[in-house]
């Protein structure tokens, strides 16, 4: 078996369905297999999914279902356990991968022996590329410039901006320090070696854990400029008291295991960074709630998100419908890869431009775009009111960042 793919689901079984779908043209003629490791679900995932996916041949899917959450790491490593291939990769549910990423990533390791983590160029709601698909490790000194915001105003200087190492370019192959456990390919002997992820992180911090141990056992991790896109989080809720607890615990996890050793002088400014960024979101939520209670919920949008459909004319019809029953402002225009293949950005199209005072979702039809030309498309020039949808037809689903229309 050259690779098997772990995705962890938690009450999103439309993204991943979306997922899988992505990977099927992604790992045509590779030796690969998927596990969907389900963490509990309440939302009926694993009944919908094995409906779906259960008679796939190529590539064959296989369900773990677990009796509770397990968090991230133990889920991931129940499937971890059972492969017997040559590379691992750690896949967000949330996520869809162009047609050439997974087979650039395993070429790549396989002429690069000493590779023992690669990760990808991962697109944001917009089409930019996202600063966390490269990161350096969170020493202390490059912890307190993240924490202190240094990293954020001197994003192109070594010293200050390493966190996100965003002086190197993003279209060249690259060594890194951290690969993102969004996509996070692993080689099978790299993790026999230096062990899988560590359980003692629920969720968040364990792929820096790993990427550190990766490093420490003698691999090198790589960036590489393919893309996936990532929706960023859909099975967490980032303004929850929850995700406050458990992602700035981790880091104290991660500064203990690591540089627990250090002085008490160097240690102290760390710790208090961490809960001072901890201390301050709690803050933040607070006042957030405080000010809704009260009715000051700020300037609301006069304008409506408007959807612009780019659909195969056998798809126009039910678009339409599927936009009318969801009571959607949208536009539809008959397009595919091979008569624009610019998609919304070509000017064929003679699309109407979006206000800039207004969001636009493009929604594009993936039976008229493969994921990989969606990307390819949403590259040409990112803007942040022109946002990322698909529309798949044969489910009669739409799918955004925020939400799934069905």
């Amino acid at each position: 078996m050259k690779l098997t793919i772990v995705i962890v689901n938690y009450n999103v079984k439309y993204y991943v369905e979306q997922c899988l779908y992505s990977l099927r043209p992604a790992l045509d003629n590779m030796d690969a297999e998927v596990y969907v490791v389900d963490n509990h679900s309440a939302d009926g995932s694993i009944e919908y999914l094995r409906t779906r996916f259960d008679q796939w041949e190529h590539p064959k899917v296989h369900f773990i279902e677990s009796s509770h959450n397990l968090g991230f790491a133990r889920a991931n490593n129940l499937a971890i356990r059972q492969a017997q291939s040559d590379y691992i990769l750690l896949l967000n549910p949330d996520t869809f991968v162009a047609e050439n990423t997974i087979r650039t990533c395993v070429d790549f390791m396989d002429q690069h022996p000493d590779c023992g983590g690669v990760g990808v160029c991962m697109s944001r709601y917009d089409g930019a590329p996202a600063k966390e698909s490269r990161r350096g490790l969170p020493t202390p000194m490059t912890a307190f410039y993240k924490l202190s915001g240094l990293c954020d105003r001197f994003p192109n200087s070594r010293r200050f901006g390493h966190y996100h190492m965003s002086y190197l370019p993003w279209d060249k192959p690259a060594e890194i320090e951290v690969v993102s456990g969004a996509y996070f390919m692993l080689r099978k002997q790299t993790v026999d070696k230096v062990g899988p992820l560590d359980e003692d992180f629920f969720m968040y911090g364990e792929d820096i854990d790993l990427s550190f141990r990766i490093l420490k056992g003698g691999y090198h991790n790589w960036y590489l400029p393919v893309r996936i896109y990532h929706y960023k989080g859909e099975s967490t809720h980032k303004s929850s008291f929850r995700y406050v607890h458990v992602f700035y615990n981790a880091m104290l996890i991660f500064f203990r295991k690591h540089y627990g050793h250090m002085s008490i002088l160097l240690s102290i400014p760390i710790k208090g960074a961490i809960y001072g960024r901890a201390l301050l979101a709690v803050v933040n939520m607070q006042l957030g709630l405080l000010k809704k209670s009260l009715g000051f919920l700020g300037k609301r949008s006069k304008t409506t998100p408007v959807y612009i459909f780019l659909v195969a004319a056998n798809n126009e019809e039910q678009s339409r419908r599927f936009a009318k029953r969801r009571g959607l402002e949208a536009q539809f225009y008959i397009a595919d890869a091979a008569t624009y293949p610019k998609g919304h950005h070509d000017h064929g199209l003679n699309m109407k431009p979006i206000p800039e005072n207004q969001i636009g979702y493009i929604v594009y039809d993936v039976t008229a775009y493969t994921y990989g030309q969606i990307l390819e498309c949403f590259a040409i020039s990112p803007s942040p009111n022109t946002l990322i949808a698909t529309y798949l037809p044969e489910q009669d689903m739409l799918i955004t960042a925020e939400d799934v229309m069905t």
